[in-house]
């Protein structure tokens, strides 16, 4: 029966790590996955996660399953992360979480639940948005449709297309929206924007499904969360997909979160009893180690603030990369306006080069990038950055 299979084609971006470890070049340049890279060029485990593995492994009794919707703490957590401890949702009951592996499953879980217990047919995505958002919704059996994002240039939000393209979504039909560090742009939108978005969805009677897979990449965990927040002040019911690959960087961990805003604690606890489903007749309950970490740097003051610390760090970092992206390109006699991927905010931007041109740097230079012309400014350092500019303005 394998036999008449022919080989599938590789991902998009995860081809490319494929392809980049196969290549002999020393000085090859890896700008495509969605990793975390210190100034090193390594993928770093905080100290905060280490020191909460040794109290695990101090005190861990025994190695029993989770529950279906995983550790209690942990959904606690984060909905006062997502939402903020003093939120009116908590004291009400009116959200609850899923544990889920990454946040890959937690959209998964939450398309699932969408087609299989709400009976949800279509669901809109931003053009463009994260390459596997269609894959995952459709492997539901959800129908993908798109609303224009950015401007004819590639590198700043059409807020008025937008805006337009959602006054024509159906009625009862789902959108994806990111939180913030839109994926694979880097352009997100203001907080007045959000409140503008906000207020057609309730309008239109749209739901919401909000990707919330990099809080505290941005600007930080408040601001970050503004957009989720503004939403929630008119729009009574939404989905939140949240992660922790990248605040953590618990990436090889896979722990992630789906999490529902209902109007009332009954119909929430309804609600995540056919959740409950739907995960049971995937992966039945979820990893327990990442899920304990994450419990319990969020449960211990000093290590929540030493988590903070750390976070602060690595974004300070990705917005020092991207000054300095701009300011080399210009030094080495680039005359394209590079200058708005120092206003966007994330790991991701678009950077305007062509396929053509993406393909000519990983010819030529062993440079990896998305074919979009998205980068993953993270893997730019002091010791790479030279190369770098040099080939893309080679290519220009």
């Amino acid at each position: 029966m394998f036999e008449s299979m022919e080989m599938a084609p590789p991902d998009a971006i995860l081809g490319l790590t494929e392809a980049f470890k196969k290549d002999v070049n020393p000085e090859k340049i890896h700008l495509s996955v969605g990793v975390y890279q210190d100034a090193s060029g390594t993928t770093p485990i905080l100290p905060v996660v280490k020191e909460a593995e040794q109290r695990l492994l101090r005190d861990e009794t025994n190695k029993s399953y989770l529950p279906i919707n995983g550790l209690p703490d942990y959904g606690q957590q984060v909905r006062q992360l997502l939402f903020g401890a003093e939120h009116e949702i908590l004291a009400a009951g009116r959200a609850v979480s899923a544990q889920t592996p990454g946040g890959t499953g937690a959209l998964r879980v939450a398309a699932d639940f969408l087609k299989q217990k709400l009976g949800k047919q279509r669901i809109w995505c931003s053009k463009p948005t994260w390459a596997n958002h269609p894959n995952v919704f459709r492997a539901a059996q959800l129908d993908v449709d798109t609303y224009p994002y950015l401007d004819a240039s590639g590198t700043a939000l059409d807020f008025d297309r937008m805006l337009d393209a959602l006054k024509e979504i159906p009625s009862g039909d789902v959108i994806c929206l990111h939180a913030c560090c839109h994926n694979p742009s880097g352009v997100d939108p203001t907080v007045a924007q959000w409140h503008e978005i906000a207020r057609i969805l309730s309008q239109r009677g749209v739901l919401p499904l909000i990707d919330f897979a990099y809080q505290g990449f941005a600007e930080g965990l408040e601001q970050d969360a503004s957009g989720l927040r503004a939403v929630l002040e008119v729009v009574p019911e939404l989905i939140v997909c949240s992660s922790f690959s990248k605040n953590f960087g618990l990436y090889g961990e896979r722990v992630g979160a789906m999490t529902l805003v209902a109007g009332s604690q009954g119909i929430a606890e309804t609600a995540l009893s056919h959740i409950k489903v739907c995960i049971r007749t995937n992966y039945s309950n979820p990893p327990k180690h990442g899920g304990a970490i994450v419990a319990t740097v969020l449960g211990d003051a000093a290590l929540r603030e030493a988590w903070v610390e750390q976070l602060t760090a690595m974004r300070n970092r990705i917005s020092g990369v991207r000054q300095l992206l701009v300011d080399t390109l210009q030094q080495k006699g680039v005359t394209r306006d590079f200058s708005f991927i120092a206003r966007q905010r994330g790991m991701f931007s678009f950077s305007g080069l062509t396929p053509e041109q993406v393909d000519h740097l990983r010819d030529e230079y062993s440079i990896y990038i998305v074919r979009s012309g998205r980068i993953n400014v993270a893997g730019i350092t002091n010791k790479n950055i030279s190369r770098l500019c040099d080939a893309i303005a080679a290519v220009l």
